[in-house]
C-alpha cells in the first residue's frame, strides 16, 4: 500500500494541487474581468459603472454569481434536455482545459508538452461545438441561426488564425509554447510579424464572438443568438466560457507576440520584475483592447465579417507564411 502511494497516489495529488493552484487563480480572474469590462465600457461612455457592492463596486461579480446560482434554470419544453445542459458545460471546460499549457513564467506551466501549440489550437477549435449543440438543443429558431453563424465564423478565421501561428513556428523551429516565448529574447515577433500580430488579435476577436464581431449573438436581429433559451447558472457557465477564452487567448496572443512573461528591455529596472508579473501585465493589456474594441467599434455585417476572412486574412496570411519562410532561408536564419 505505501509503495502504490509513492508510485501513484503521491504523484497525483501533486498534480491535483497543480491544477487546483492554476484555475482557481483563473477562476477569479475571469469573475474580475466581467467587473473591469463594465468599468472600462463605462468609462468610455462617460457612466460610473458597477460602484454599488463593496468597494468600487469590487464585489459585483460575486453577487451576479449568487444571483445567478440562486435562480430556477428554465428549459424549454421542446428542448434536448441533456444537450441543452451539456453545451455550457462544454463551452466552460474546454476555456479551463486550454489553460493547462499556458506558461505564466519560466517553468511556471502545469504541462509544457512539446506539442503546446497544437493542443491550444485543438482545445479553441472545439469551442464551437458546445455553441453549436447549444443553439441545436434550445429547439428555437433564433438560437439556430446564431449557432450556425458561430459555426461559420468561427471556422473561417480558425484557417487564418492557423497560418498565422505557422509564421511565427518557421522563425521558432518549435511547438512548445515556453521554447516560442524564449525565442523573443532579443526582439519580440510583434516586430518583425506586425501583420501578423494585428491580424491574429482580430482574428481572435472573431473566434470568441466579440464586437465588432458578435454576430452569433447579435441583439439587434437574433435577441441573444444561441443564448436566448439559457437562464441562471446554464447562461453564466456560457458568459464564464467566453471570458475564459477572452483571457486564455490574450494569453496566446502575448506568447506569441509580446514574449510571454519576457520584460521588453534586459536591462534595470524592468528586468527586476517578475516573469509572471510581466505575462499578467501584457494579458491585461490586451483585455483592455478588447473592451475598448467593443465601446468604440460598430458591429460588422456578416457578409463583410466573412469577406475579411477568406478574401483578406487568408491570403494575406498565407503570403506572409512564404514571405518568412523565403526572407529565414535567404538569409540564413533557419533555427
Amino acid at each position: 500500500m505505501v509503495e502504490f502511494w509513492i508510485d501513484y497516489g503521491f504523484p497525483l495529488l501533486i498534480i491535483l494541487l497543480k491544477i487546483i493552484v492554476i484555475l482557481v487563480p483563473v477562476l477569479i480572474g475571469v469573475a474580475f474581468a466581467t467587473y473591469f469590462d463594465r468599468k472600462i465600457w463605462a468609462a468610455m461612455q462617460m457612466r460610473r459603472g458597477p460602484n454599488v457592492v463593496g468597494p468600487f463596486g469590487l464585489m459585483q461579480p460575486f453577487a451576479d454569481g449568487l444571483k445567478l446560482f440562486m435562480k430556477e434554470t428554465i428549459i424549454p419544453a421542446g428542448a434536448n434536455k441533456g444537450v441543452f445542459l451539456l453545451a455550457p458545460a462544454i463551452t466552460f471546460s474546454l476555456a479551463m482545459i486550454g489553460w493547462a499549457v499556458i506558461p505564466f513564467g519560466d517553468g511556471l506551466v502545469l504541462s509544457d508538452i512539446n506539442v503546446g501549440i497544437l493542443y491550444m489550437f485543438a482545445i479553441s477549435s472545439l469551442g464551437v461545438y458546445g455553441i453549436i449543440m447549444g443553439g441545436w438543443a434550445s429547439n428555437s429558431k433564433y438560437p439556430f441561426f446564431g449557432a450556425l453563424r458561430s459555426a461559420a465564423q468561427m471556422v473561417s478565421y480558425e484557417v487564418s488564425m492557423g497560418f498565422i501561428i505557422v509564421t511565427v513556428l518557421l522563425c521558432v523551429g518549435s511547438l512548445n509554447l515556453s521554447d516560442i516565448v524564449r525565442a523573443q529574447e532579443k526582439i519580440w515577433f510583434a516586430i518583425p510579424l506586425f501583420p501578423m500580430f494585428v491580424m491574429f488579435f482580430i482574428s481572435a476577436l472573431a473566434e470568441t464572438n466579440r464586437p465588432p464581431f458578435d454576430l452569433p449573438e447579435a441583439e439587434s436581429e437574433l435577441v441573444a443568438g444561441y443564448q436566448i433559451e439559457y437562464s441562471s447558472m446554464a447562461f453564466a457557465l456560457f458568459m464564464l466560457g467566453e471570458y475564459a477564452n477572452i483571457l486564455l487567448l490574450s494569453g496566446l496572443t502575448t506568447i506569441l507576440f509580446l514574449g510571454g512573461w519576457l520584460p521588453p528591455f534586459d536591462i534595470a529596472p524592468f528586468n527586476w520584475i517578475p516573469g509572471p508579473i510581466w505575462f499578467l501585465s501584457k494579458l491585461a493589456f490586451l483585455f483592455f483592447v478588447f473592451s475598448w474594441v467593443k465601446a468604440t467599434v460598430p458591429r460588422y455585417r456578416y457578409d463583410q465579417l466573412m469577406r475579411l476572412g477568406w478574401k483578406i486574412f487568408l491570403p494575406l496570411s498565407l503570403f506572409w507564411v512564404v514571405l518568412t519562410a523565403g526572407v529565414l532561408v535567404a538569409f540564413d536564419w533557419v533555427p
